[in-house]
């Protein structure tokens, strides 16, 4: 007999890790913070869609031209597997809906970049720095190979030269440490779970937050960061889609974390963040393990029919 509660055990705990991991995540320094969200978004949603496949799985392998590929008993996988009918059902239009979105906004956030890439390209520059001659405050990282700060000329008379400094640095942070592909995943991973989007949210901070820090440690100065992000997001009203501004996320919680002393390191919570994801692929495991047998015991009665089947 092969009992429900562990079949629905990972979607548990991938929930318990979603809810816990923004606030656990606020909790560190802003580096670490950032990657440990990043991962647990990862573990989280893949152990969502995972899960969700295996459930669904159990009513499809009942198929008979799915079965037959077995091959296994659909008599008895039917009356051993544990999981409600129409709810199987559900968990593969779900698992469908969730390749469909997750595909959709791949293409969206990559067409995006792509086209921020294009439009940057052709920029004078002078070494990773492009100037564009433009009234509008604004100042952003492009990825690419190479990636670019652009700022604009309204950018830079807003800001005294001390303030540039600071500014490019936390531009150049986002580059040199590849934020995008941080927003990127966090991102997708938000798509494919609902209950993730907090944890996008929190772990977007974290990377602004990342930034924010990498610029104080160049310029020696976290207060002209602070002064710096302040006034630039007071001068622009916008951040460039696709790109990693320093206006972007919460601005006064950013000023308020450089002004105050830097989040000292926490042992205890990169271990809650690593003992909820080791669980969730612990539980996962168990699943795969529970359904590979309730599989094997269809198989095995298949392959005992046949044995008995007349003229053997």
């Amino acid at each position: 007999m092969f009992w429900p509660a562990p079949m629905y055990l990972p979607l548990l705990v991938s929930a318990l890790l979603a809810v816990a991991a923004p606030w656990v995540g606020r909790r560190m320094p802003p580096r670490a913070g950032a990657w440990a969200m990043t991962c647990a978004a990862v573990v989280a949603a893949g152990t969502w869609v995972t899960e969700l496949a295996i459930l669904a799985f159990t009513v499809v392998g009942q198929l008979p031209l799915v079965a037959a590929q077995g091959p296994w008993s659909v008599r008895v996988l039917a009356a051993e597997d544990p999981v409600d009918r129409e709810f199987a059902v559900g968990c593969a239009a779900v698992v469908l809906a969730m390749v469909v979105s997750a595909t959709v906004a791949s293409w969206r956030r990559g067409r995006a970049l792509v086209s921020a890439w294009r439009e940057c390209r052709e920029l004078a520059a002078g070494g990773d720095l492009a100037v564009v001659d433009d009234p509008v405050p604004a100042a952003f990282a492009v990825l690419g190979l190479p990636g670019r700060v652009v700022v604009s000329s309204g950018m830079l008379r807003v800001l005294d030269a001390r303030e540039r400094s600071a500014l490019l640095a936390h531009e150049r942070a986002h580059l040199r440490h590849r934020h995008h592909l941080f927003s990127l995943i966090l991102h997708l991973a938000a798509v494919v779970d609902p209950l993730l989007r907090p944890l996008e949210r929190a772990g977007a901070f974290a990377v602004e937050r990342w930034a924010d820090e990498d610029a104080g440690a160049v310029v020696e100065d976290r207060p002209l960061v602070a002064r710096a992000i302040a006034r630039a997001a007071l001068a622009s009203g916008r951040a460039k889609r696709a790109a990693l501004a320093a206006t972007g996320g919460p601005v006064p919680q950013r000023v308020r974390a450089l002004l105050a002393p830097p989040i000292p390191r926490r042992n205890g919570a990169a271990l809650a963040f690593a003992a909820l994801m080791t669980a969730c692929c612990a539980s996962l495991a168990v699943t795969a393990h529970d359904t590979e047998r309730l599989f094997e015991a269809a198989m095995h009665a298949h392959a005992t029919a046949g044995h008995l089947r007349p003229g053997r």
